[in-house]
């Protein structure tokens, strides 16, 4: 399809409008069977996470995004964020143009497979100009996210070669792993809250991909990445083991727009469950070391003391720093916290950051808003597909 089909006319929009509740009423399936067609090719199934497809949550994050995009249609200003948060994944999985027909060969196959007849040649010529406008808006994002990275002090574009230099263990069942770039050279000195794209060969497994949040600080040395051990997944294990370390792994440059802004007004507030430290840690140890921070609350809620990750570092620089308020919340002593709990235990007129299981966000964006926490100064990041926290 060239460029000129390409535009959002008055009649592309009522068509993709007019399918709107045959998105409602079929959309998962016609993801699903998109990732089934997509994901028979080899090379496109390793960039994708496995347990995300066996557990759905790829197929209903896509569903609810096109539902989102057909409904917004016509003032695509309102998935700005949606837009940059899919670009920012796009450039860690190392996503090229190249990879856009593959997608659109396999969602209007899928279309017309789900919905039989009821794909007339309108409905899916609309779609194609629909998938191709937004797929332009995409790549024109993601070539201006890889030149700053290939520009970058240390920058590099495509896959760069690092050793797992060292592991410790963070806590019982968390492992912080060393990166060091094979080539001894200079690397993007990240910004707190960003994540990297981490291309493995694990032994008698093969070649797949993830992301993980950067723990350590900025630096142009390497990176720290810091990961949960998931039973029975062979990722998390291999990389919770001896076995990885001295191993190589390819690296995207940093990516991810879950940071703080350049210039700090407000308090901050950070408020994580479990693993959902990561991409907070180096936000707190940035402004810990401020000299003129502004106030710092942080809630960290884990099931034990023992499953808490970098809970020692959080109470040496709620120590060492007057602006850092601590508040550690174990569920097997005192149960989950709801949200008043939280909110009594915050500023007003704070930003506040939040990180953790989707299940546990979800019940949180919903209701903190209730205890007095305005929903526009929220922010979250989810960790693999956003299966509809705010949903």
């Amino acid at each position: 399809m060239s460029s000129s089909d390409r535009s959002l006319t008055p009649d592309v929009i009522a068509v993709i409008k007019a399918t709107i509740p045959a998105l409602e009423a079929h959309g998962l399936d016609i993801t699903t069977e998109m990732y089934r067609r997509l994901l028979a090719d080899p090379a496109i199934a390793e960039m994708f996470d496995p347990t995300h497809q066996s557990k759905g949550t790829q197929p209903r994050a896509l569903a609810m995004a096109v539902l989102a995009y057909a409904k917004n249609i016509d003032n695509l200003g309102v998935l700005g964020g949606a837009v940059e948060r899919i670009a920012q994944k796009h450039v860690s999985l190392e996503i090229l143009p190249e990879h856009y027909p593959h997608v659109a060969t396999a969602l209007l196959g899928a279309i017309q497979h789900v919905l039989g007849e009821a794909a007339t040649p309108a409905i899916l010529d609309a779609w194609g100009r629909a998938y191709w406008a937004l797929a332009d808006i995409l790549i024109g994002r993601e070539h201006q996210l890889y030149d700053t990275s290939a520009q970058a002090e240390g920058g590099w574009t495509g896959w760069r070669s690092f050793t797992i230099a060292q592991a410790h263990r963070e806590c019982e069942n968390v492992t912080t792993l060393e990166l060091k770039p094979v080539d001894g050279k200079s690397v993007i000195q990240a910004v707190p809250g960003q994540y990297l794209g981490v291309d493995l060969n694990i032994p008698s497994h093969g070649q797949t991909r993830r992301n993980y949040s950067i723990t350590s600080k900025p630096s142009h040395d390497g990176y720290t990445i810091s990961v949960r051990h998931v039973p029975n997944g062979i990722v998390s294990t291999w990389l919770n083991s001896a076995d990885s370390v001295g191993h190589e792994v390819r690296l995207s440059p940093p990516a991810g727009e879950f940071v703080l802004p350049e210039k700090i007004e407000t308090p901050v507030a950070f408020i994580c469950a479990g693993i959902g430290i990561t991409p907070m840690i180096g936000m707190i140890e940035s402004l810990a070391e401020k000299s003129h921070a502004v106030p710092v609350s942080v809630i960290q809620i884990a099931h034990s003391a023992e499953a808490a990750p970098f809970s020692s570092k959080l109470r040496e620089l709620a120590d060492a720093s007057e602006n850092i308020s601590l508040y550690t919340r174990l569920t097997s002593v005192d149960g989950r916290p709801d949200a008043d709990w939280i909110a009594s235990h915050l500023p007003e007129n704070a930003a506040y950051y939040l990180c953790g299981p989707t299940g546990f966000m979800r019940e949180m964006v919903q209701s903190l808003p209730k205890a007095g926490i305005p929903a526009e100064r929220l922010r979250y990041e989810t960790f693999g597909p956003d299966t509809g926290v705010t949903d």
